[in-house]
């Protein structure tokens, strides 16, 4: 079983969960106390899907404003961003905008973009509307979901998803590849010139 390895950046706002995303998917854990990212962390987890193993290498990013300009090292090559927004706070959903903005811009052409709506545990005191979220990805053609990563919901279907986007490896038979032949030369002439 082939093993691809795909990067995934989560982007968003501090506070917004990215971190408990990550925790609860690839540990199956969540954190009360968890603190803020600083820079940037690195965690795996590998699942299988189709006749492949998808190794996802997530880089969990610092929601904080002096930490935005790194966010670029850590999307560049990358084959998803998750970007995240607490359905508790508007301006979570205003800033995460301006990531996708900046994602399509400057990110791979081909990048797989997914809309996460975290803390829906925390619903009676919603400020983003679902519909206005999912209108939002489905304008920018993006994976939406809404989370919690506090009752781990949602979260394995979100990565689900995401591997469903990925493209398939292309086909590897022989034929798919350049080659060249080889062939005898002639032995030089012994003819000599002048």
């Amino acid at each position: 079983m082939a093993i691809r390895e795909l990067k995934v950046c989560l982007l968003g706002d501090t506070g917004v969960g990215k971190s408990s995303i990550v925790c609860r998917f690839v540990q199956d854990h969540f954190d009360h106390n968890i603190s803020p990212t600083i820079g940037a962390s690195f965690l795996t987890k590998t699942v299988p899907y189709g006749n492949e193993l998808h190794k996802f290498l997530i880089w969990d990013t610092a929601g904080q404003e002096r930490f935005h300009s790194l966010a670029p090292m850590y999307y560049r090559g990358s084959a998803a961003a998750v970007v995240v927004y607490d359905i508790t706070k508007l301006d979570s959903f205003q800033t995460l905008k301006k990531w996708v903005k900046e994602l399509k811009e400057h990110g791979p052409e081909d990048i797989v973009v997914a809309i996460a709506g975290n803390k829906t545990d925390l619903g009676d005191i919603r400020e983003v509307p679902t519909k206005e979220a999912k209108d939002f990805a489905e304008s920018i053609a993006a994976i939406f979901m809404e989370t919690s990563a506090r009752n781990a919901v949602n979260i394995e279907e979100l990565f689900q998803k995401i591997s469903r986007q990925i493209p398939p490896l292309e086909n590897t038979d022989a034929d798919s590849h350049e080659s060249f032949k080889l062939t005898r030369q002639p032995p030089p002439s012994s003819k000599r010139c002048c």
